[in-house]
């Protein structure tokens, strides 16, 4: 069963909360364990376990690759500074053309990866992205940034996102957030990535507010609720969610595009990972795709349900 829930207005906008900041930078050195325990804790209760533990042996070799690892090329403070002035994003995806980085990244994470246990056809996919040469891999992450995955080779793209992930989370990370401003609707500030999911956080200072998680650097950006996180809209939102769930994760609807996204509860889980609970509430998924809106955003780890 689902239900509708009623808008509830936005705290930050009403003066309930202190202004929170525009965005937080992720730590490569917590996200992926933090996203690796989560998802084992979801995997208790889950008919998707296999895959779930699977995802959490992954998230756990974004992690481990990391020590060691040679500094991706950061942006230098005019290019920076260019971005800011033309509202663009401040990472250009054209830096792993050339960065020995992306390379030492693919190699290891798909040499951690293979030490895990997977179906055949992951296997499968892992050998060929392994065997596949710097082009083909490029063209394979041109393909990620395009925020579609082709059918056919769904499991190989998900493997080089895992590692663009580490790739531009590390680079993120070593930004000045205060150099940042906002780009378009549904589109990181960082990065230019597409938005996996949104969360209400339970943070100090920040509790109620609303941020989008990067599908691609990890970056969280504030965005007020009640908001269609695709095309910026505050008229005809609504929200739908699973009874029985607790209010965790809702898909919040546009009768503006016609999109749907999920938002999130941090304030109500803290626990709450935009990568892991996207896959756990694939029930959401299910119910909505039937429905009159389409899902916005990318979710490479939902890509062919």
């Amino acid at each position: 069963m689902s239900r509708k829930s009623a808008v509830v207005p936005d705290p930050t906008a009403i003066g309930n909360i202190a202004s929170p900041p525009f965005a937080r930078l992720p730590d490569p050195a917590s996200l992926f364990p933090a996203r690796s325990r989560r998802l084992r804790q979801l995997a208790e209760t889950s008919d998707l376990a296999p895959y779930l533990n699977f995802l959490a042996e992954l998230a756990q070799a974004q992690n481990d690759i990391q020590p060691d690892l040679p500094l991706p090329h950061s942006p230098g403070a005019a290019t920076i500074a260019r971005a800011r002035e033309f509202e663009m994003p401040p990472l250009d995806r054209s830096l792993i053309e050339g960065d020995p980085a992306i390379g030492t990244i693919f190699d290891r994470l798909f040499a951690a990866v293979a030490t895990i246990e997977k179906p055949v056809a992951a296997a499968k996919a892992l050998a060929r992205v392994t065997a596949a040469d710097p082009a083909e891999r490029l063209a394979m992450a041109q393909t990620v940034f395009s925020n579609t995955l082709p059918g056919d080779a769904i499991a190989e793209h998900v493997f080089v996102w895992a590692g663009l992930q580490v790739y531009f989370a590390r680079l993120a990370s070593v930004l000045d957030v205060a150099a940042l401003a906002p780009v378009a609707d549904g589109v990181c500030p960082v990065c230019g990535g597409a938005p996996m999911s949104s969360m209400v956080v339970g943070w100090p200072g920040s509790h109620g507010a609303r941020f989008c998680s990067c599908s691609l650097c990890g970056t969280l950006w504030h965005y007020v609720r009640v908001k269609c996180v695709l095309c910026g809209s505050t008229k005809g939102i609504g929200y739908q969610e699973i009874d029985g769930r607790g209010g965790i994760v809702k898909a919040e609807t546009c009768d503006e595009c016609h999109g749907w996204s999920k938002i999130l509860h941090q304030d109500k889980e803290p626990a709450a990972d935009p990568a892991a609970d996207d896959v756990a509430s694939l029930d959401l998924d299910l119910l909505m795709r039937d429905g009159p809106y389409h899902r916005g955003g990318f979710s490479p780890l939902l890509a062919g349900f």
